[in-house]
Order: structure tokens, then C-alpha cells, then sequence
């Protein structure tokens, strides 16, 4: 018999997935423990069109971040930091500041966890990367000013 998983099980499949399975497993184990449905015909026409549109959308956002990554890349992003007479910053650059500093600059709104760089404590030129989509990276400059 076919079932429509609602949960992911072990050895099994993934929540969404539509198994075949034996009537007893179904009946006595899968069911009564709400793992799974029956999979009518009406079931798999409604997992079949959410497919479609979760395809759908996963595109747009691809294309999206691509998009985004041709205009952010290679470019500068200026952040002004408090420092010392030998140039040393008064603590380090994060990247929430990085994250604000795109926004506020190019216009395009990136999360701080997206921001990919090394330490940095002192005044000068870095490259970092910045996350836009799994997969879509995109390679800037960071100016940090006294």
C-alpha cells in the first residue's frame, strides 16, 4: 500500500515522501503513531503541486542571489572603526557591522551569519565573502577607516 509520510522515519523516507509500504506496518505501526497517511489520489495531487511551487520558488531565490552577486562583487564596502595612533583598532570589526555597512551602502540586505571573513583589529584592506544563497557566493573588499 502507498503512504504519505508526515514525519521523517528511519529506514523509511523523509516527511513528505511517498512510500510503499505492507498494509500491516501502515495499520499497526505508521498510523497510529501519526507518521503517516494514506496516500489517495487527491493526496498525492496536493504534495505533487506543493512540489511544484516550492521548485517555483526555490528558483526565484536563486536567481535572486545570482543577481545580487553580480552587483556585489568585487566591490567596497567602507567601514569607519575608532583607532590608535600606531592604527590598531579599539577592538575588532564585526560582522554585523560588515552586514549594516552592505545595506547602508549598496542597498542589498545580507545576514550577519552570511558574512565570511577573518579577524579583523586593524586598519587597512580585507577581502571577505559574503552568503547569499547555498551555493551563490560573492567576493568583496572591506575598508576599514580610523
Amino acid at each position: 500500500m502507498k503512504a504519505v509520510l508526515k514525519e521523517d522515519v528511519s529506514k523509511l523516507g523523509r516527511k513528505g515522501d511517498v512510500v510503499e509500504v505492507s498494509d500491516g506496518y501502515f495499520r499497526n505501526f505508521l498510523l497510529p503513531r501519526g507518521l503517516a497517511e494514506e496516500a489517495t489520489a487527491g493526496k498525492l495531487k496536493e504534495i505533487e503541486e506543493k512540489r511544484r511551487n516550492s521548485a517555483a520558488r526555490e528558483a526565484k531565490l536563486m536567481a535572486q542571489a545570482k543577481e545580487n552577486a553580480a552587483a556585489l562583487g568585487g566591490k567596497r564596502v567602507v567601514v569607519k572603526a575608532s583607532a590608535g595612533e600606531s592604527g590598531k583598532l579599539f577592538g575588532a570589526v564585526t560582522a554585523q557591522q560588515v552586514a549594516d555597512a552592505i545595506e547602508a551602502q549598496h542597498g542589498i540586505k545580507v545576514d550577519k551569519r552570511d558574512v565570511k571573513m577573518d579577524q579583523v583589529k586593524q586598519v587597512g584592506e580585507y577581502r571577505f565573502k559574503v552568503r547569499l544563497y547555498p551555493g551563490v557566493e560573492a567576493e568583496m573588499l572591506l575598508s576599514v577607516e580610523a
